[in-house]
């Protein structure tokens, strides 16, 4: 499932492309996504121009001044930029890319560009908000971004306080802090030293520091690396990322510890898998 450094490498990708330019048109092949694409989005969105190309979390947002489209690439998504040989021919990309049977949406831009949204498990999300993204019902709620001033050790050491929730499950709250998925909270919190079975409220503001610390050291060379290739993921020009290379613990029960040599645990928390050193996180 794409996490947030995935979404952000998409961002990364084809926010050049589409800040500035307008849109001149919408194809929608399959609207039954994880919520069903609007049936008026032609006409909220066309002529519109796209300001900027931002993210919340794991949305994307495209900034159209008045409104923006809001999209999410659930499970299995992906966008591609498609650009045609011939200006202003938006019949020689579809002959080009000809679209397969989960390509299901396609943003058609005034230079006869296309943003081609592919999901095979229909998990994503094609959504349009008037005004400000952030009122959204499914954004209003969300946490500080872990790159912002919001996150930090008092705000976590705040917000704990009593709970009994596991410090892993916790930092994968979205009401806490969005984008931190469940790669990157076991790849964190082992560079914290930090058991992922701990409590969230036995832990001090020192050791929150440090979550902090590592949150955003794991999250920023994910970016770098493309993000992680794990089923369906891609970026924008259609090449996986390779931050799985990477990994310290995630993926590796039964193999050594690469700090330690001890050997690497799998338990099942809140559905999903953690990895963790027994030795090294405490």
């Amino acid at each position: 499932m794409p996490e947030l450094p995935e979404v952000e490498v998409t961002r990364l990708g084809i926010a050049p492309y589409l800040e500035g330019r307008y849109i001149s048109g919408i194809v929608i092949r399959n609207s039954r996504l994880r919520w069903p694409i609007p049936a008026d989005l032609m006409r909220q969105a066309q002529g519109r121009m796209i300001v900027a190309v931002n993210r919340r979390g794991k949305y994307l947002l495209l900034d159209c001044g008045e409104g923006a489209l809001i999209i999410h690439l659930g499970m299995s998504g992906s966008l591609r930029l498609l650009k045609s040989d011939i200006p202003n021919s938006t019949q020689s990309v579809e002959l080009a890319y000809p679209p397969d049977r989960h390509d299901h949406f396609d943003l058609i831009l005034d230079n006869q560009s296309v943003l081609r949204f592919r999901d095979p498990r229909r998990f994503g999300a094609v959504l349009w908000q008037s005004g400000q993204a952030e009122q959204h019902p499914l954004l209003h709620h969300l946490g500080p971004e872990p790159f912002s001033e919001n996150f930090n050790a008092g705000w976590l050491y705040q917000v704990s306080r009593g709970r009994k929730i596991s410090i892993k499950v916790f930092l994968m709250t979205n009401r806490v802090v969005v984008g931190v998925g469940n790669i990157y909270a076991n790849e964190a919190l082992f560079h914290a030293k930090i058991n992922p079975q701990t409590a969230a409220g036995r832990i001090g503001l020192l050791r929150y520091k440090r979550i902090v610390q590592h949150v955003q050291f794991v999250l920023s060379n994910a970016i770098k690396s493309g993000g992680s290739s794990l089923r369906d993921f891609v970026n924008s020009d259609g090449k996986p990322g390779y931050f799985q290379q990477q990994y310290w613990v995630y993926g590796r029960a039964g193999e050594a510890c690469r700090e330690c040599g001890a050997v690497i645990k799998q338990i099942k928390q809140g559905q999903r898998s953690s990895f963790y050193c027994p030795v090294c996180q405490r």
